[in-house]
């Protein structure tokens, strides 16, 4: 038995209906409702057909029905395929022009709440993965003969400084070589390309500087543990407001979820493209009554993190896949624009 056209519209029409009204819905009000121009029994016997196929299901012996996790995914499917889930407005820029955002943590923040506020769900943010972070840039800043200022800043933006105790005086001449020199030899490097062998040459090539190269080194491999896999979460009861989520065992278990931030980049690391994810396609039991809308961001061309959307299975798909899409694709393009935002180091 194949889904017809007949059968598809009337499908269409029941999760539409349904994500709208949240109510199960019998064959008489569905004709009632909608024109189709056939019979209550008609419908009725395709709407049998249906749950057959498991496309639909019946909560109740006396109730109408509602869509399955199979039926909401041939639905995804269907309005991905159509390519009608363009929006036309730009969301986050706008917003962030108006916040004057320049820093990473704060578009991430901004991004997770403006990304609530726009779908009424909880979002997620999985801001830059360190591992994927490379090297940008080193400043050394005198504050006594005997200590200077340690600024990395990576090419997320993400920092970290710390003052450096050194033997000596050193020159800002000899401050300037040593930065120049270093931002020369790991520009664009992650900490992963930082062998053995490259340390070596850098102690040949600094011998005399070795306890402030030590320090450089050890900062910015601090730097990268320290930032990654930050989650930031928009709306976190916005979910609760869904007729789903009234049982007070489920909401328990999704509030721990959100305390969770292992849990949580589990969630968000596996994303390539838009990524819609229903009920038990998702990984984690804390989400298998919810449905997840994510897509990655990048810079330079490199996936650098993931948004994400959280919600019922009844979720108003055709809406949040646009707005998830569009500001993963704006988030992308303000991130390249190196202008719009800055790594704090950036402003010493």
């Amino acid at each position: 038995m194949g889904l017809t056209q007949r059968k598809k519209t009337i499908l269409k029409t029941i999760i539409s209906d349904y994500i709208k009204r949240a109510e199960p819905l019998g064959s008489r009000t569905l004709t009632r409702r909608y024109k189709f121009n056939v019979s209550p029994a008609t419908i009725r016997n395709e709407m049998a057909d249906l749950e057959e196929m498991g496309f639909l299901a019946q909560p109740h012996t006396s109730a109408g029905r509602i869509p399955s996790e199979r039926g909401y995914r041939f639905f995804v499917d269907d309005l991905i395929s159509s390519g009608l889930l363009n929006p036309k407005q730009n969301f986050l820029e706008e917003k962030m022009n108006d916040n004057k955002i320049f820093e990473m943590d704060e578009i991430v923040q901004l991004t997770a709440r403006y990304l609530a506020e726009m779908t009424d769900y909880t979002s997620l943010v999985l801001g830059p993965q360190t591992n994927r972070s490379s090297f940008r840039k080193l400043q050394l800043f005198p504050i006594n003969k005997n200590k200077v200022l340690l600024v990395l800043t990576t090419d997320t933006g993400i920092l970290e400084s710390r003052p450096v105790y050194i033997s000596g005086n050193l020159s800002l001449e000899e401050m300037k070589r040593i930065a120049d020199y270093l931002n020369e030899r790991l520009y664009g490097l992650t900490i992963d390309d930082i062998t053995p062998t490259l340390l070596r040459e850098l102690r040949s090539d600094l011998i005399q500087e070795m306890a402030l190269l030590e320090e450089a080194l050890f900062t910015l491999a601090e730097s990268f543990k320290q930032g990654a896999n930050k989650v930031a979460l928009g709306g976190t009861t916005n979910i609760l407001n869904q007729p789903e989520f009234s049982d007070l065992q489920k909401v328990k278990e999704l509030l721990s979820f959100f305390e969770d931030e292992d849990l949580l980049v589990k969630l968000l690391s596996e994303s390539d493209g838009i990524v819609v994810r229903i009920g038990k396609e998702n990984p984690l039991d804390a989400v298998k009554d919810c449905s997840i809308i994510t897509a990655s961001y990048e810079l330079n061309n490199k996936p650098l993190g993931t948004i994400g959307v959280l919600g019922p299975t009844r979720m108003d798909y055709s809406r949040v896949i646009a707005i998830v899409a569009q500001i993963a694709k704006e988030l992308t393009s303000t991130l390249g624009e190196s202008d719009n935002y800055r790594g704090v180091g950036d402003k010493l």
